[in-house]
């Protein structure tokens, strides 16, 4: 049990809808985009040029989300420390819910671009300010816990966007692909009425005003300082590691589904509305297996990182990774196969990204908390922003599908890459949060 009070409990639960709109806003994108890239470029929707054009543009909006995320997660990081983190909280969420909106309007693909960059500000900051906010306020005792409690929401937000396409695309607008995106990124109004709800119930958390009044504000640079340096490179490369990999896999999991739906479709000789139709379903099928492993992986980071402590649960869940990877993207499976094989990537991939919500305000200071896990946990995306456009650009030449698989069999070794970073990783099983 966590033993966390009412109020504590409504601090959980205001970071835990704060990150899951997040994620929920910042993969709408990725939902809508065989429908969304070809009507902005005037192209017919399924042709070959259509597809084409979907996997480089999709490469290229989901690198510039990222850069966009690294960015806020930088400047509204370090507003957390300084101006507090539920007024932080409320800008974030109000900032990506108005860029996501502004995606229903846009009349070309350039427009579209800007939008997705106001929206992907407030999506970086978001989880900054939320994570150090529960950290500061719940017990020690329960820290690990609420973290990896608070991680589920991304699965909410997985969960709701997969739901709202498919409600939009597949059941309200099954014959009108090119509007019903529209309609999914107006959804994106969602988190503003609740972010107002939210900055109703919260206050700033005690350990951070005590400390606010009497330090000054932080510097980006005091992060790598020779006391610092340390800490950010451990939670540097242990997010960097996670970000590639999840991104690579994660962001195109509707063009490696359309491609297998529609070879599936041809073979069985389905008419046009019947190959979108199943191509929506099995969309459903794979993003919920990916979904649910998830959600499971993310809790087993409760009694990996308790038992056997941070670097051990980082090693084993980067090792299962890449047994995932190399199994879904490398084995000559059948379509549904890979569909449900999803799922043990959710466990590993997904499922590590639940201990960054305690491992990195744990390694900072109070003064540097949000700075630190902030800039930690989304300046990689810098990084991270190359794997999708090189997957999109790759993929966009000859045959979609098997350029796919095999870029993103390749990006199997990358956990294993995360193996060889360990001597860098900073244990902080038993300690208590530093003031």
């Amino acid at each position: 049990m966590l033993n966390l009070s009412r109020y504590q409990w409504t601090v959980l639960l205001a970071a835990w809808l704060g990150w899951g709109f997040d994620i929920f806003d910042g993969l709408l994108f990725n939902y809508v985009a065989p429908n969304c890239v070809p009507t902005l470029l005037g192209l017919t929707i399924g042709s070959p040029a259509a597809k084409t054009a979907t996997l480089f543009w999709t490469g290229v909006l989901t690198s510039v989300l990222l850069l966009g995320w690294a960015a806020g997660g930088v400047i509204f990081g370090q507003m957390a420390d300084r101006i507090g983190r539920s007024k932080t909280l409320l800008l974030t969420m109000i900032t990506y819910a108005l860029g996501t909106t502004c995606c229903a309007f846009v009349p070309n693909i350039w427009f579209l671009m800007a939008c997705r960059i106001l929206a992907s500000l407030g999506i970086g900051g978001e989880w900054a300010a939320g994570a150090a906010m529960v950290a500061e306020v719940v017990p020690e005792k329960s820290r690990v816990e609420a973290g990896a409690l608070l991680y589920t929401s991304a699965s909410f937000g997985l969960l709701l966007a997969t739901f709202v396409n498919f409600q939009v695309a597949g059941v309200f607008f099954p014959n009108n692909p090119e509007v019903s995106w529209r309609y999914v990124f107006l959804s994106g109004l969602i988190p503003a009425a609740v972010a107002f709800i939210v900055r109703s119930f919260v206050k700033e958390p005690e350990r951070w005003q005590k400390e606010a009044s009497k330090t000054r504000p932080p510097r980006l640079s005091e992060l790598f300082n020779v006391r610092n340096f340390p800490l950010t490179r451990s939670g540097f490369l242990m997010a960097l590691t996670a970000l590639l990999t999840w991104w690579s896999c994660n962001a195109f999991i509707p063009v490696i589904v359309t491609g297998l739906a529609q070879t599936a479709a041809s073979t069985r000789g389905l008419s046009h509305s019947a190959t979108l139709a199943l191509v929506e379903h099995w969309k459903v099928i794979a993003t919920n297996s990916f979904n649910l492993g998830g959600l499971i992986g993310t809790l087993l980071t409760i009694p990996a990182a308790k038992y056997w402590g941070r670097k051990k649960m980082f090693s084993i869940y980067f090792f299962f990774s890449s047994i995932a990877v190399f199994v879904t993207f490398g084995l000559p499976l059948p379509p549904e196969v890979r569909l449900y094989l999803y799922f043990a990537i959710g466990i590993t991939v997904f499922g590590v990204f639940g201990s960054f919500t305690y491992y990195l305000p744990e390694l900072f200071p109070t003064r540097l908390r949000a700075t630190g896990a902030g800039f930690c946990y989304n300046i990689g995306r810098v990084v991270a922003a190359i794997g999708p456009f090189l997957v999109g650009a790759i993929a966009s030449q000859g045959n979609a599908l098997n350029s796919s698989l095999h870029v993103l069999f390749w990006i199997g070794f990358i956990p294993l890459l995360g193996l060889a970073f360990m001597p860098w990783v900073i244990e902080t099983k038993g300690q208590i949060l530093v003031d």
